[in-house]
């Protein structure tokens, strides 16, 4: 037999048949659905008239259209927000799913929700209507995401008609800098192969950095995989990921869980295998990143300036660079620490976990944040927030200036109340810098949840470890 990636193993194990030398039926495990994307999916099925073939496997969960005002109710502001909440608890009701709803002391973003409840195990082949399920792979899982006619077959029938990507391998080495953390690596990346680098490719990261990194970086890693193209992306499962997972209310218990682990403990690529791209990302020397355009790959180090277009030989790249440079109205050679900001947030199923705050809470405590800053900090999901207050960390943020919230996805991408207006600047947590992403005409810089936090303190964009006397 021959040797096999992980992610062959993966898809192996989950081809229900073979329809042709590049695809396969592929069965999914397990689903989270939000309230946004899934609501024409249950229309046809009702114009069907099909029931859903498995609603054990699947979970409904609100946290795109949702309000995160610091003290939460039912009300929707905005009214096509209310009828998709509303639509949402018809469909749990009539076809027999469990909701998280709005006031569910379990509702938050689904890709934190997800492994908080113990959804998400080591093998499994998770699809749901939102690109960054990749998060899922930090677990050792495929996830991916999928449009409404795919929900629909999913829910109809739990399975997919799936093509098989190719298989990348990016293998990341050095002891990471005081300062960087996993997003920067993953920032890395995507500056380095591209936007579209990884179209086609599930990604397996590998090597020193990811095995030191914690489960909840290396979710950060998987999840924003997407942003360079990846359909997948993932990590063999370890005993850090065994231990973190173990005490979900969801997982097996007793010898079940002994059964899980010692199965789980073989889902690795062979040592053999090939794969069909390979990288190499050295981080010993790497500094915080940041974005200065309107594509995630559009980033440098804090130390840097803003590029010059004339500087770009690739024609199409250049006239790429001019309209972000337009867009976020920036000069070339403009250095990153000279741009300032009017609002930060923090928050996002990147980085909106407790560690994250966790690092937030060590470069706010005892500082403010520049007065004309707006600082928002949104966790992802009510249980971190209920664990950031039990901690003291929700105190360091309020006597900072900072907004403390309740969960949802929020001004990730603007689809509630927590929208920015034109010409406002924001240094954000979250996975994308499009265009208008956080609002029409406003303009987002990507980075590390605790350069958010510096950039708040200063009122522009800042190098954390200025703040950081010390190692880790």
């Amino acid at each position: 037999m021959s040797a096999k990636t992980l992610y062959d193993k993966l898809v192996d194990s989950h081809t229900v048949r073979q329809l042709d030398d590049e695809t396969v039926l592929l069965y999914i495990d397990r689903s989270i659905l939000n309230e946004y994307t899934s609501p024409q999916a249950f229309s046809g099925l009702r114009d069907a008239q099909r029931q859903v073939w498995k609603p054990a496997a699947i979970l409904l969960n609100v946290d795109h259209v949702n309000p995160t005002r610091p003290v939460r109710t039912p009300e929707m502001t905005d009214p096509g927000g209310a009828l998709q909440v509303k639509y949402f608890e018809e469909n749990s009701r009539d076809f027999g799913l469990e909701l998280f709803g709005v006031m569910d002391k379990r509702q938050g973003i689904e890709h934190v929700v997800a492994h908080e409840q113990g959804l998400v195990m080591p093998g499994m082949v998770i699809a749901a209507g939102d690109s960054h399920t990749t998060t899922y792979g930090a677990f050792g899982a495929l996830g991916f995401g999928i449009g409404t006619s795919e929900i629909e077959h999913m829910l109809a029938t739990q399975t997919l008609v799936y093509k098989k990507l190719k298989t990348m391998r990016v293998t990341v080495l050095g002891r990471l800098p005081v300062a960087t953390v996993a997003k920067d690596i993953i920032m890395l990346l995507i500056e380095r192969i591209g936007a579209d680098g990884a179209t086609g490719y599930a990604i397996e990261f590998t090597g020193e950095t990811i095995d030191q990194l914690s489960v909840e970086g290396r979710m950060t890693i998987c999840n924003m995989a997407v942003e360079a193209g990846a359909r997948g992306a993932f990590m063999p499962p370890d005993e850090k990921v065994f231990s973190y997972i173990k005490d979900a209310p969801r997982m097996p218990k007793g010898e079940l869980w002994e059964q899980a682990v010692h199965h789980w403990q073989q889902l690795r690529s062979d040592d053999d295998a090939v794969f069909d791209q390979d990288i190499v990302l050295d981080c010993a020397d790497m500094a915080p990143k940041v974005t200065w355009g309107i594509s995630p790959d559009q980033a440098g180090s804090i130390s840097d300036c803003v590029p010059n277009p004339a500087d770009e030989p690739n024609l199409a790249k250049r006239r790429d660079m001019e309209s972000a440079l337009r867009y976020m109205d920036l000069k070339p050679g403009t250095p990153f620490e000279q741009i300032p900001i009017t609002h930060a947030f923090i928050g996002s199923c990147t980085n909106g976990r407790i560690e994250d705050l966790r690092e937030v809470a060590k470069v706010l405590k005892g500082k403010k944040i520049a007065e004309h800053v707006q600082g928002i900090i949104v966790p992802g999901s009510t249980q971190v927030r209920e664990r950031a207050e039990r901690e003291g960390l929700a105190k360091i943020f309020i006597d900072a200036g900072f907004e403390w919230r309740q969960s949802g996805c929020s001004m990730c991408l603007a689809m509630n109340e927590d929208v920015l207006s034109l010409g406002d600047r924001c240094a954000s947590s979250t996975n994308r810098n499009f265009a208008g992403r956080q609002g029409a005409g406003a303009r987002t810089h990507l980075m590390s949840p605790a350069m958010v936090a510096a950039a708040a303190i200063t009122g522009r964009l800042s190098d954390v470890r200025q703040f950081i006397k010390e190692g880790r």
